[in-house]
């Protein structure tokens, strides 16, 4: 169930349904080929007609030279089409294979409804497919009718490449890539509904009415009742690859991911222990990302999987790698903003149960209520957020999971006294009684650190359904697989509340009192070694080149990784950007900013001016910390700014739209983005950012009765968390309409108005100019001007003529027929007089008082938008 997040915008039939504007649907088993200088293999589209009549599209990849070679099948993910697939595709044909690429029913240009990869339809076409290549004189056969052939794919294409492995004894070696064993576990585990993913999934489809006819039914059956029957699982296990478990029997490269709250790593541990037990060569690799973002490890992936192909497929000696990899993260490298990454391997898969730790909890009997509507929920995961945001914040110590209180029980370890490596399922018991008969529970194992701060391991949950609670249970939580390690000083704790954003629980409100019924058994799997880091080439020929030079290295390295130390003269100024450039690419010409410079002081509103195109968003993004300069620098406060400089904290920011939870209310969703910084609560200064939003009694709703001025004005006092001295808004008033942008305009003029700076991007001239009191215009990443509004707006031919009266009309007609008046109109203030070349202020004003027009005053007067695009030449 791949979503590609940059395709599906561009699609209007894929996008993936919205959870309010957080859910963004991350890219995985989509993997791009590294630029060479080898031609392009040939490529030849066809469409194939399959035995009911279905059309599918497809596309042929085969590189140059004779002889016949081993053909790769790439599956694309649920929401995309084979065009995702082209350049992984050109990579493989280059490296010798004939490769096929093509988009399933119901995607791209194939006709047919989604089935699912149903084994009557979907993974009857791979069939049809190895049928055609069977038949192509490029491609080895290993029987007339029986192509060498091997099939990848990520995610929804890589549970087809399972299943036909499973239904077509051709297929001859195969590497899934975070994809289900189960359908039916992943998307109904444990009896509960998965309602926010599986509901993506069915919209991300185009909708249900383009699903199969008993699919489009059992989801709106299950959706409005939100308890998975029989009927819908067994219907979802038919397309499952665990419903050919006995006959997966190929060399098996599983690659899952650990920020993966739609497929845990459990059904790669499903499908592992039943093809190892089919007797067929199998490895796993556990990546850093998944369909909630984080690293996806592109090149890494790319490259194990066709070292897979090359040793199976081509017969070649290559080595397959471990038995065992996972990619394990810590911190975040402050050069560049990357979270840090090391492997760690084993020689045999330890599984979820490996080496169990038995860890005492305490805690008392607790009772847990679940409220009428299971409203408000807690949160977990935030289905497929990604893209470096909740990806990192386990990294840096850091997490977004809430909990209501008097909603969930919890119990708790002693901290400890060793670091601890937890690798795969931790298990509990406990029991469990309810009011009604049907509970249902969600577990989670926060890591606790001595402040306070918790996280929730790849911010997963499992859910519980207890039926026959109300007599009381004994139940085994088995929680989600993770690998994390928990630090000295810190200790674990369970957590079973009674709702969950992700989930469907029991609208009816129930009591449920939960006790402990014996320790904590957390998997350790002692085998797993992490590879220590890689040392860089110099160490080794370093001492043959003497002491000089390798002081002289040391020297070198240390000016170009050490910040440089704070100016204390400005030490008051908000932001000086002295000769900053930007590249679009380290060996290119082509600047994005080139030589920018400009400064910033305190109670400034500065409104950041320049057609597309002109560099405003890179500025940003370098004054963010975001990415780095390739020239000159920007001091926030006397700091030189580097990704996660400390005086960032000291700036806020707005930019292209902020995600909130739509069942929550606004100052619930505040709360709950001030925790994921993990900063004290009472740093946040709620109140007085809600007061300057000015939101009133909408904070005590859910957002998802605002209205668009009402969203834009929460993620503004949102960016205002923590009262920052400096504030960065990136076109803020987007989509309001002119009541609501006249609020905004009032709001950032009061926050300024304590002495705090506001830099504001924006296309609206006319609304600049009248709550910025500086401006900063570029073009083509230059500086084009800097000053005052009224500096910059007050050079021009137009004259404002202020009057103690209204002019009469006759007297205006007089004035405009004057010699050297191009124009006269009335104004509010009294008469907008434009001048013809040569005609002076001076000149005009003897005129206007031998026709007896009261002036009070004369003055220069252009629009902003006048001056603007006189500044860009009209570029804009």
């Amino acid at each position: 169930m791949d979503l590609r997040v940059s395709r599906l915008l561009k699609r209007p039939r894929r996008a993936a349904a919205a959870l309010g504007a957080a859910v963004l649907l991350a890219a995985t088993g989509t993997w791009t080929a590294t630029a060479s200088d080898t031609p392009r293999p040939h490529r030849d589209d066809q469409v194939l007609t399959m035995a009911d009549g279905t059309r599918v599209d497809t596309s042929y990849f085969t590189s140059g030279g004779g002889g016949r070679r081993p053909a790769v099948l790439l599956a694309h993910g649920f929401g995309g089409s084979k065009d995702d697939l082209r350049a992984q595709a050109e990579n493989l044909a280059g490296h010798g294979y004939a490769v096929l690429t093509w988009s399933a029913r119901g995607f791209g240009h194939s006709t047919g409804k989604i089935g699912l990869n149903d084994p009557a339809h979907e993974v009857t076409d791979v069939s049809r497919l190895i049928d055609w290549l069977a038949k192509r004189p490029e491609v080895r056969l290993d029987k007339p009718g029986d192509p060498r052939v091997g099939i990848a794919g990520g995610s929804y294409g890589g549970a087809i490449s399972l299943l036909a492995a499973g239904h077509d004894p051709r297929v001859d070696a195969i590497a899934p890539a975070v994809t289900y064993w189960d359908l039916s576990d992943a998307l109904f585990p444990n009896g509960v509904f998965k309602k926010l993913w599986t509901g993506v999934f069915f919209n991300s489809g185009g909708g249900c009415g383009q699903f199969e006819p008993d699919l489009c039914q059992m989801y709106q059956r299950v959706a409005q009742s939100g308890i998975p029957d029989a009927d819908a699982r067994a219907l979802l296990q038919r397309r499952s690859p665990s419903a050919v478990a006995a006959r997966v029997k190929v060399p098996t490269l599983l690659f899952q991911g650990q920020t993966d709250s739609l497929f845990t790593l459990a059904q790669s541990d499903a499908a592992e222990r039943a093809i190892r037990a089919n007797g067929a060569p199998v490895k796993v690799d556990w990546i850093a990302g998944g369909h909630d973002g984080g690293d996806l490890e592109t090149d890494r992936v790319q490259g194990r999987m066709r070292d897979w192909f090359d040793h199976y497929l081509k017969g070649s000696s290559v080595g397959t790698g471990p038995a065992f990899r996972i990619t394990r993260t810590g911190g975040v490298d402050s050069t560049d903003g990357s979270t840090r990454s090391r492997g760690a391997t084993a020689s045999a898969y330890p599984g979820l149960r490996g080496d169990p730790r038995t860890i005492a909890l305490g805690g008392r009997e607790q009772r847990v209520t679940n409220p009428a509507g299971a409203s408000p929920p807690a949160v977990s995961a935030l289905p497929g957020l990604g893209g470096g945001g909740l990806a990192q914040l386990s990294a840096l110590g850091t997490g977004v999971s809430f909990d209501f209180p008097g909603q969930y029980a919890k119990f708790d370890a002693r901290p400890q006294r060793t670091a601890l490596r937890v690798t795969g399922t931790p298990t509990a018991r406990v029991h469990v009684t309810s009011t009604t008969d049907d509970a249902v529970l969600f577990a989670k194992l926060y890591d606790v650190g001595p402040s306070g701060g918790q996280v929730l391991p790849g911010q997963l949950v499992t859910p519980l359904r207890i039926t026959g609670a109300k007599s009381g249970k004994d139940v085994t939580v088995t929680l989600p697989p993770v690998d994390h390690e928990v630090q000295q000083g810190h200790r674990l704790r369970l957590v079973l509340a009674s709702t969950d954003l992700g989930y469907a629980s029991p609208n009816a409100p129930a009591t449920y009192t939960v006790s402990l019924k014996g320790p904590l058994s957390v998997p350790t799997a002692p085998a797993v070694t992490t590879a220590a880091t890689p040392l860089p080439s110099w160490v080794w020929w370093l001492p043959l080149a003497g002491a000089a030079a390798a002081l002289a290295l040391l020297l070198t390295t240390r000016r170009r990784t050490s910040a440089p130390a704070p100016d204390p003269e400005l030490a008051e100024v908000p932001l000086l950007i002295n000769d900053l450039s930007k590249r679009y690419t380290r060996s290119s010409d082509r600047y994005a900013v080139r030589d920018l410079s400009f400064r910033v002081e305190k109670g400034q509103v500065l409104g950041l001016l320049g057609p597309n195109g002109a560099g405003k968003t890179t500025t940003l993004r370098m004054l963010m910390g975001l990415i780095r300069p390739d020239g000159g620098e920007i001091r926030v406060f006397g700091h030189a700014i580097r990704p996660g400089a400390p005086v960032l904290s000291r700036v806020g920011a707005f930019v292209e739209g902020a995600g909130f939870l739509p069942h929550l209310t606004g100052r619930e969703n505040l709360e709950l983005y001030w925790r994921a910084t993990g900063r004290p609560p009472e740093d946040a200064h709620l109140d007085e950012a809600l007061e300057i939003a000015g939101l009133g009694d909408a904070l005590a709703r859910a957002v998802r009765t605002y209205s668009q001025g009402m969203r834009q004005r929460l993620a503004i006092a949102q960016a205002m968390l923590g009262l920052p001295d400096l504030l960065i808004l990136d076109e803020p008033t987007n989509g309001l309409d002119p009541p609501q942008i006249r609020e905004m305009r009032e709001v950032l003029i009061r926050y300024a108005a304590a002495g705090r700076t506001v830099i504001v991007s924006s296309h609206l001239l006319a609304e600049v100019e009248q709550s910025c009191t500086h401006l900063v215009v570029m073009d083509r990443g230059r500086l084009v001007e800097a000053g005052g509004v009224r500096d910059i707006v007050g050079s021009g031919d137009t004259l404002l003529v202020g009057t103690g009266t209204p002019v009469a009309e006759p007297v205006v007609e007089k004035v405009a027929a004057l010699p050297g008046v191009a124009s006269a109109v009335r104004a509010e203030d009294g008469l907008l007089v434009r001048l013809e070349p040569g005609t002076t202020a001076g000149e005009l004003v003897v005129d206007l008082v031998r026709l007896e027009v009261p002036v009070l005053s004369v003055g220069p007067h252009r629009r902003l938008e006048d001056a603007f695009l006189t500044l860009i030449g009209g570029s804009a």
